[in-house]
């Protein structure tokens, strides 16, 4: 969708009543929605799903882009400890089961958003996996919300083009071969033949976290999460 489009959308949104928020993992390709919502609405809710294993970078540059964009950016995250997530042998999840793992820190704490909110705004686009690729611009999710995938048709060229266009800046660790930055333990540089999402959960039949998936295949009850 183009900008016009977009704000078209989240005025029709709006007049609706409906509540919106988005998510963002802030990596240098995040930045083209973060900065378009940033001149459209700046008073809508930015989640970072903190799970306690981000890059320390990350978590800087979250921090940078929140007061260099003017936007209100919640942490929020699992009340599970990490210490806690553990598999029966003892070992941390996400060496033993990085499905689980993401279920905790990710897929739950934002499917408690979804009972919050009307409207999720997700950055996806087609071009990252076949799994996204699949999705239409407006889905439902659970509890009744509705995800909106503004940047669904936007490739890699386009994104870039936006970010240089607007001088936005890079995360830090682009400079050292990162492509796709999630969770410290599950990401890796980027070797020349792989897509995009390739880097995440290297050597594993995986490249989802959960969230652009109804894949949960383990449930775990946690009672509540915390927003700070």
């Amino acid at each position: 969708m183009e900008i016009p489009q977009i704000k078209e959308k989240l005025e029709q949104y709006k007049s609706e009543g409906k509540t919106l928020f988005t998510t963002s993992s802030f990596q240098t390709h995040s930045l083209v929605m973060l900065h378009i919502i940033s001149k459209l609405d700046n008073s809508i809710p930015v989640y970072f799903l903190n799970t306690g294993y981000h890059f320390p970078e990350t978590v800087a540059f979250k921090d940078q882009i929140a007061d260099q964009f003017s936007l209100k950016v919640i942490e929020t995250r699992s009340t599970m400890p990490r210490f806690m997530q553990r598999d029966e042998n003892g070992r941390l999840l996400f060496t033993s089961d990085p499905d689980h793992c993401c279920y905790i820190n990710k897929t739950a704490p934002t499917e408690h958003l979804l009972k919050t909110y009307d409207v999720w705004i997700n950055g996806v686009r087609g071009d990252q996996s076949a799994t996204r690729k699949a999705m239409d611009v407006e889905q439902e999710a659970p509890h009744g919300t509705v995800r909106y995938h503004p940047m669904l048709d936007w490739n890699m060229k386009k994104i870039f083009g936006y970010i240089k266009e607007h001088n936005l800046p890079r995360h830090p660790l682009d400079s050292k071969g990162y492509m796709s930055i999630g969770c410290e333990p599950c990401t890796r540089k980027m070797d020349p033949e792989m897509q995009e999402r390739e880097a995440r959960w290297f050597g594993l039949n995986k490249v989802e976290c959960g969230l652009h998936t109804d894949l949960v295949n383990k449930q775990l009850i946690l009672p509540f999460f915390n927003s700070f």
